[in-house]
């Protein structure tokens, strides 16, 4: 196993390439995830992303898998810290999959809800439909995307070793840490991933050759 280092800045330019050269007629809207632990980065590098798609030509909306959480009522059964209730429940992936992805399948819609659920209010969004011109791409960033059967096109995974994720954890946030354990242990994201990106530090990435 190798791993090449790269900046942040030539990350970003081999990601916007790979994902404008994927199969229009396989991804007429390509549907791109970009998976870690919240220290991973991985909103950071799908922000990061939308500049470099657009000067390609491409139109880009940004969603956030945290805009698509079930309400507190199911995510807080258990109480507030439980990481097997954060591993299994907290994010709705039907949502995801009704409102974004699906819409975006060959022959689908185009038409794509931003956000469904505000978890601070933990009430709905009341977003606008956005309609995403045939090869636009949707970026959905957050924890945990993997092995749940959602039809993305391209999928990054930001890997961090437990000690790295221990460490850049903030404490209010440290009882999430046996989920990402379960994580990387029955999804094993490594080899689910279409590329691996280690952010031990991440403004040192390298990417998994």
């Amino acid at each position: 196993m190798r791993f090449r280092p790269v900046s942040f800045d030539r990350l970003v330019e081999e990601v916007a390439d790979r994902i404008d050269a994927l199969d229009a007629e396989v991804a007429p809207w390509p549907r791109i995830a970009i998976d870690g632990a919240p220290p991973a980065g991985p909103q950071a590098l799908a922000d990061a992303l939308a500049g470099p798609l657009r000067v390609r030509g491409r139109p880009v909306l940004r969603v956030r898998a945290g805009d698509f959480l079930r309400p507190a009522s199911l995510r807080f059964e258990h109480g507030r810290t439980d990481p097997d209730a954060y591993y299994d429940d907290w994010l709705d992936a039907g949502g995801l999959l009704r409102e974004v992805l699906e819409p975006l399948d060959p022959g689908g819609t185009g038409r794509v809800l931003p956000s469904l659920w505000n978890p601070v209010t933990d009430r709905a969004t009341r977003a606008e439909y956005v309609t995403l011109p045939p090869g636009g791409v949707v970026l959905v960033d957050g924890a945990l995307l993997l092995g749940r059967w959602l039809p993305f096109d391209f999928t990054v995974h930001l890997q961090q070793s437990p000690a790295a994720l221990a460490r850049h954890t903030d404490d209010a946030d440290r009882w999430r840490l046996p989920a990402y354990q379960r994580y990387d242990s029955e999804v094993d994201p490594q080899t689910v991933a279409d590329l691996v990106v280690r952010v031990e530090d991440p403004r040192r990435p390298a990417v998994l050759e």
